[in-house]
């Protein structure tokens, strides 16, 4: 008995020392992959009915006393059901994990699916408002106030009132003409082309003509058990390459009361951007960023919601290099006649109080950080509620701003990290939910008023168990030797500093994007892990051009994209040549979309340094770059005609002698596939010889599980040539 004991004891030790050692796999790691929910940090779904704390989940709904995390059962969804009589033919409640409360102070919850939306009483449990849907509407706006919902279905605009009555409102929407979708290729801020106003009587919506866009010809190709289709498709894509001609947009207004609709009278749309739309809180002016194609002026105007008349020009920006207007005005709650309008006119993303005749009050934030997003507002102590990185560049905070005396104080948990709120009804309370480079994810519930938090939910870490990589962050200086820049660096699993390891560079390095943070393991993508556990180490760096860090650090990368991010991602490998730990004989460099520009830029202009490289989606020729990115940061081909000479990598071709694999989706509508096909020939007449790998049916970025396809087919290029 005693050696069966003893036998059992050491098997169970070693399945211990197993489990401590366990490995990742791809299936773990990518977000395609099986594992992969169960390997990234828990969070709680919560909301707010009001001030009143909800959690959600599929099947329950309970309140949550803030203070003390209390939870008490709200309703069930099998309640809910039987209550209301709703059964799988009558579209039944399915999940609670997506339901709202648009009524303070009502026990309405609003629930949809495909073809219906639904507001129940859960205290009644009785349906006390339906609603049927467009199942294949192209985009869809409800106003909580009237009831009412605008939809496009066949690239016409329709709406259907709080009643049921459905109107359609045009009838001449076609590819070439499009009503209520977003315009200007999702650019300046825009996501959707439906703005009721607040009341929900009065509906703007986008109208695009772009019958003159040339086609870019993408092709379908049949799914291999599609036996109805033996040759692919055309599926061409509307889309204007910079310098060339682009399309037309109106806005209109369509007015429940009388049916008709009115479009706003802003002149010739020729080569300009109308965004950031919003509306007075009586619901009866719009507001609208114009910006020229140049994009260096932009202009809020003010609009007659009824004649479409223009009232009066309300701001003007201008900037020798561009502006970007990015948010719409938004109201105080408190004061009909003032609002607050967002810039970086001073360097760095503000926020300053305007009165409704255009005249600034004050500038209500300052100094060299910027504004991340405006959350909300605290009606009673009338202060604005903010994340900024005030704190530190790589951190996302929570700050109460006081309108008045622009006093400004955090009220977040603990203050490391990165900090993301959501803001009660009134602005009494906040979910502060954030993560640390050694925390997975908390949750708070702050208090705004008294700046009191409340711990409510503390992540475990999911990956205990596996052998995890060491991360690091610090700080280099950039090519101009004064710019701080911040990189990650991830250790081998098995990391011994007396060795040589294989090292990759991963590298975005556009605007809008920022790679390094103060989030759960320094931000670090997953895969860098799965390198890291195959004994490689993984380098990442922001260079000047990545977001924020104020207009001059983005702005310096005008007229010449990735010559500046270049040099900077060089002072990154100076960096690597002080660690002895890093054979810089066995350099390679990854990224997607402009971090496969950076890539192949990297691997031809400094081919003695990149041994390896994988560019995925990678732009060639800004040219052939959509009009209202490529122009904003690089002017048209006609008016820099050295600068796009300069950023080609078509003159690069014979410049490559390393390993370089290029990867694409086949039906690519952003960075489109001549990209690709065009350096290949250029590759061929210098007789280069880069590797290519193609998906048929994906865009820009891989979906699903073909995600994992994606990167084990990465690795094993590294693991194929460098290591």
């Amino acid at each position: 008995m005693k050696r069966k004991s003893l036998a059992f004891l050491l098997l169970a030790l070693a399945t211990l020392s197993a489990m401590a050692q366990q490995q990742f796999t791809l299936e773990d790691l990518n977000f395609g992959g099986k594992n992969y929910r169960n390997m990234i940090p828990q969070n709680r779904s919560i909301t707010w009915w009001g001030d009143q704390l909800v959690r959600l989940s599929a099947d329950t709904c309970w309140t949550v006393n803030p203070v003390n995390g209390k939870e008490k059962v709200l309703f069930t969804r099998d309640r809910i059901n039987k209550g209301a009589g709703l059964t799988a033919d009558s579209l039944e409640v399915k999940r609670l994990s997506a339901v709202s409360f648009p009524y303070p102070g009502k026990p309405l919850m609003l629930v949809s699916n495909r073809n219906e939306r639904m507001l129940i009483n859960f205290k009644t449990r009785k349906v006390e408002w339906r609603q049927s849907l467009c199942a294949d509407a192209q985009e869809s706006s409800w106003n909580d106030k009237s009831r009412a919902v605008a939809f496009v279905n066949d690239d016409n605009l329709y709406v259907t009132d709080g009643t049921g009555n459905t109107r359609q409102v045009t009838s001449d929407g076609s590819r070439d003409l499009v009503y209520g979708q977003s315009v200007h290729r999702n650019e300046f801020g825009i996501d959707g082309g439906l703005f009721w106003n607040p009341q929900g009587t009065r509906l703007a919506f986008y109208r695009m003509d772009q019958s003159m866009v040339t086609d870019y010809p993408l092709i379908n190709v049949p799914e291999l058990d599609d036996s109805a289709h033996v040759i692919a498709t055309p599926a061409p894509e509307k889309y204007p390459m910079a310098g060339q001609t682009s399309h037309l947009v109106w806005v209109g207004v369509y007015d429940q009361a009388t049916g008709d609709t009115v479009y706003l009278k802003a002149g010739d749309p020729t080569d300009r951007y109308f965004s950031n739309i919003s509306w007075n809180p009586a619901g009866d002016i719009i507001y609208m960023m114009e910006g020229n194609r140049d994009q260096n002026e932009v202009e809020l105007v003010s609009y007659d919601a009824v004649s479409g008349n223009r009232i009066a020009s309300l701001y003007r920006e201008t900037h020798p290099k561009y502006v970007e207007p990015q948010h719409p005005i938004v109201f105080l709650p408190w004061d009909d006649n003032q609002f607050i309008l967002r810039s970086e006119k001073d360097g760095y993303d503000h926020l300053y109080l305007f009165d409704a005749t255009g005249k600034q009050l004050k500038q209500l934030t300052t100094g060299q950080w910027v504004v991340m997003d405006l959350l909300g507002f605290d009606t009673e102590r009338k202060a604005v509620i903010i994340s900024a990185n005030a704190d530190s560049p790589i951190q996302q905070n929570l700050y109460r701003v006081d309108v008045a005396t622009g006093e400004m104080t955090r009220i977040d948990e603990g203050g490391r990290g990165w900090h993301s709120g959501s803001l009660s009804g009134s602005g009494a309370w906040l979910i502060d939910s954030y993560q640390e480079p050694d925390v997975p994810r908390n949750i708070a519930i702050v208090d705004t008023r008294n700046n009191r938090q409340y711990r409510y939910f503390t992540a475990p870490d999911p990956w205990e168990g596996y052998t995890v990589p060491e991360y690091r962050c610090g700080t280099i200086k950039a090519a101009d030797n004064s710019t701080d820049l911040y990189y990650r660096l991830v250790l081998p699993t098995d990391f011994d500093p007396n060795k040589k390891y294989p090292t990759v560079v991963y590298v975005y390095g556009g605007p809008h994007a920022h790679n390094v943070d103060a989030r759960w393991h320094w931000s670090s993508r997953s895969w860098e892990t799965y390198m890291a556990q195959r004994g490689y180490v993984l380098f990442i760096l922001d260079n000047r051009g990545s977001e924020n860090r104020g207009r001059d650090f983005e702005q310096a990368t005008f007229r010449h994209l990735g010559q500046v991010e270049m040099q900077d991602q060089m002072r990154g490998v100076d960096f690597l040549r002080t660690l002895n730990y890093v054979d810089t004989t066995r350099l390679g460099v990854h990224g997607w979309s402009f971090g496969g520009f950076m890539t192949i830029s990297l691997m031809t202009n400094y081919p003695d340094v990149f041994k390896v490289g994988v560019a995925g989606g990678p732009v060639i020729d800004w040219k052939w770059y959509e009009v209202m990115y490529g122009e904003r940061y690089m002017d048209t081909p006609q008016t820099n005609p050295d600068g796009y000479a300069q950023t080609s990598l078509i003159n690069k071709a014979a410049d490559l002698k390393g390993r370089l694999q290029i990867i694409i989706g086949l039906n690519d509508p952003t960075v489109v596939p001549q990209h690709a096909y065009s350096f290949f020939k250029a590759c061929i007449a210098a007789g280069t010889q880069p590797d290519f790998f193609v998906y048929p049916g994906q865009g820009h970025n891989m979906r699903g599980h073909q995600s994992v396809h994606l990167h084990e087919r990465i690795t094993r290029y590294f693991d194929d040539y460098l290591k």
